[in-house]
């Protein structure tokens, strides 16, 4: 890649993206990692900061940001002095050169699939967002859909395909993020599915896959409220239950990358049946289907089965909020199984702050005063207060946010980990 010097880009308001990571808090990744990842998660910051901040020379700094400016990953820019102004030189920092790299990040859902692009910064050129029928799919046409979705985005950003970098995908269901492996998923007919590889193929990019509620941890970690927390939880709803923990500033997936089942997590012994195809699953009770086949029951609404479950679900919150006292202990009901997950990821994890999140959040019964009272009584007593719960409805390009994030991820590992004379290529 072409070196790019000269005189100090004028730049102002950067705002920064990634996990705020504490001073001196980290050792176990490579140098050149730590200093770009503490450019772009500051914005704009100067040389003699990022040397307080991870504890090496300034000389050290230098010789690094000297490495990334010259292979075009990072750029000086000209901070305005606060006082003194039109006095001297104006105070240099460092940012992260924007086109550096741009990546795509999509949703794949069983009912609508968003993307976005994202340049190297953090910043969003364009989105997109396809509605589709409900069900799983065979793998051609999933990787049907997903060329469809990339070439509608790209062409809203205006960029050809061969500009990105790499592409992130997330989807519902078990996947192993490390193999592109998706063991089971609702968008799927068929298990064990290696889409990663199969996407690759298809679109020539590089292409990492995750669980959706990941994504969403992953945009709160870079974009939203846990930029500088440590460890945090988001607790996803849309058409299943889903979680994302992070836990040091980075998401935890576990032994075998299948962590964080939060909706498979067992609330009654052979309870109702899953979709996974379990039964007593927390899902089970607090999912859309689990609230439609409850209310299908409940209010003999078996005339209703042809009708989707959007529309089944709209109904019953609008008997619910006229006072019908069988939709309100539908919604109870589930709220109060809610609260048992939500205690047990108190007791298990100690998280200092919990994300619910998701378009079911539109019904507030389920995080109604009711539930939430309900989770204190669960929670083991330490006289302490327990984590603060936010609700974020971000809506779907959060989900998508999140798998840009993924394909950040992996354009700046690839590229900060290789021997300098690759990564300058």
């Amino acid at each position: 890649m072409a070196a790019f010097g000269g005189a100090a880009e004028a730049e102002p308001g950067i705002m920064g993206c990634g996990p705020l990571i504490p001073p001196l808090s980290e050792s176990m990744r490579p140098l050149r990692q730590q200093v770009f990842e503490r450019v772009r998660a500051s914005g704009l910051v100067a040389r003699v900061q990022l040397a307080k901040d991870l504890g090496v020379s300034p000389a050290t700094v230098t010789t690094i940001t000297s490495e990334l400016i010259e292979a075009g990953l990072i750029k000086e820019v000209a901070a305005p002095r606060e006082t003194d102004i039109g006095r001297g030189r104006p105070a240099v920092a460092l940012g992260v050169r924007a086109q550096a790299h741009l990546v795509a990040g999509m949703k794949m859902s069983d009912r609508e699939q968003s993307a976005v692009i994202v340049d190297f910064a953090g910043n969003l050129l364009a989105d997109e967002v396809i509605p589709r029928r409900p069900g799983p799919m065979p793998l051609p046409e999933m990787l049907d859909a997903i060329d469809t979705l990339l070439h509608r985005v790209c062409q809203k950003a205006g960029i050809a395909r061969t500009a990105l970098s790499a592409v992130g995908i997330g989807l519902p269901g078990f996947v192993d993020h490390a193999e592109g492996v998706v063991l089971w998923s609702s968008t799927l007919n068929d298990r064990a599915v290696a889409l990663a590889e199969a996407a690759t193929a298809r679109l020539n990019l590089p292409v990492t896959i995750d669980n959706d509620a990941n994504l969403v941890a992953l945009a709160e970690l870079w974009f939203g409220a846990g930029r500088s927390l440590g460890d945090f939880a988001v607790v996803t709803f849309e058409h299943g239950v889903g979680m994302g923990f992070v836990m040091n500033h980075r998401i935890y997936r576990g032994a075998q990358r299948l962590g964080m089942e939060l909706g498979h997590t067992k609330v009654q012994l052979d309870g109702a049946l899953c979709r996974c195809g379990q039964r007593g699953c927390l899902e089970a009770y607090v999912a859309d289907y689990a609230l439609a086949r409850e209310a299908t029951t409940a209010l003999n609404w078996g005339h209703r089965d042809g009708q989707p479950t959007s529309v089944l679900l709209e109904s019953l919150y609008e008997h619910a909020k006229s006072g019908d006292v069988t939709a309100r202990s539908i919604f109870r009901r589930a709220g109060r199984y809610l609260a048992v997950g939500l205690a047990n990821v108190v007791n298990l994890f100690d998280p200092a702050l919990i994300i619910l999140s998701g378009e079911r959040l539109k019904f507030d019964y389920l995080y109604a005063a009711e539930t939430l009272a309900e989770m204190d009584n669960l929670v083991i007593n330490t006289g302490r207060p327990r984590p603060p719960i936010e609700i974020h409805a971000w809506g779907d390009l959060m989900w998508a946010n999140g798998a840009a994030v993924l394909a950040l991820s992996s354009v700046t590992e690839r590229i900060l980990t290789a021997p300098r004379e690759i990564a300058a290529q």
